[in-house]
This record gives C-alpha cells, structure tokens and sequence, in this order.
C-alpha cells in the first residue's frame, strides 16, 4: 500500500515537472526557438487550432522564425495570431512566407522573464510540497486504520520525502538553467 502511495506521488511530482518545462518554454529567450509558438491558436474554418496545424514553423537564423503556411488564405490569420498574443512579436510577411524576428532583450526585460521563471519555481515547488503532504496524509490514514505500522509510516513518510527533495533539485536546476539562458547575449 505504501508503494502505491510513494509510486502515486512520484508520477504526480513528475507531471508537476513536466509542466514547469512547458511553463518555461513560453518565456521566451533571445533565440529563436520553434516551441515559442506551441500557445498560439490559428482560426482555422471556424475552429482554434495550433500554428503547428496549419504552417511549418522552422528556424530561419538565431533571431528569426520562419513560418510557411500550407495553405495561402492562412497566412493573414496567423499573422493576426501572432500580433494577438503576449509575446510582444511582430511577423512580417513577404508573399506566402511570414517571418517573426525575435527582438533581442533588453536588461530590463530578461530580469522581468527571470523573475517570471522564479515564480513558476515556485509554483512547482508549492506543487511538489502539496503532493508530499497529501501523500503523508494518505499514510497517516492507513496508520490510523492500522493496515500498517509505526515503522511502516515512517519509512513511507522518508521515502515521500525523499522523493521530494528529488524534485525539489530538479527544479533548482532547470531554473538555475533557465536563469542562464535568459542572461545569455
């Protein structure tokens, strides 16, 4: 039973991870980078799909997206999608090709995306805590039950814990590595 808890609380620590690296691919950098576009949404025959749906999206050179519309009557919607989200970019278009240059940051501007990074961290840390404490709780309720013993609780509760510190430095590091990229010139 204390395995299904510590098994449960791993992949759920992992979930929070995974959505920290998604989180962190919409702060942008000052490269180009294709997955800077996966929140963007093309009216496309009535429905919202992703630009990946209708258009190649390539790396042009280090500062410039290139995107490629399947279709020609496509390019102005996703150019107004673009323009719409908070990304601060602005396409150009040149015939059936858009291209997006990435603006290079600014001091000001990579402090506020670093401070951003920050409080996703954050955030999936308070994740990975809230894990560990419902976690805990479920052990404390099969010892209360008493479908386990004292010795039982506490080596569940050191191994949640364990698993918490685990994903806590996992954090760490993709912060402290994001943090890097964003004070790169």
């Amino acid at each position: 039973m204390i395995n299904e808890i510590v098994s449960d609380a791993d992949s759920r620590m992992q979930k929070s991870v995974e959505a920290l690296v998604e989180n962190f691919k919409k702060i942008r950098t000052g490269r180009a980078h294709p997955s800077i576009l996966d929140t963007i949404t093309v009216s496309y025959y009535g429905s919202d799909v992703p630009i990946q749906q209708v258009a190649n999206v390539s790396v042009e050179d280090a500062r410039t997206l290139t995107i490629i519309p399947w279709e020609k009557k496509v390019v102005s919607d996703i150019e107004r999608a673009i323009h719409k989200s908070d990304l601060g970019l602005n396409p150009s278009t040149n015939g059936d090709v858009i291209r997006v240059p990435m603006p290079p940051l600014t001091e000001e501007t990579r402090k506020g995306y670093i401070r951003q990074a920050r409080t996703e961290a954050e955030g999936a840390r308070v994740a990975i805590r809230n894990i560990r404490r419902d976690a805990n709780g479920d052990i404390k309720d099969l010892l209360k039950e008493k479908e386990i013993t004292e010795d039982d609780s506490r080596r569940g509760e050191d191994q949640v814990q364990k698993l918490t510190d685990k994903f806590v430095a996992e954090v760490d590091k993709l912060l402290a590595q994001k943090e890097t990229d964003l004070m790169e010139i």
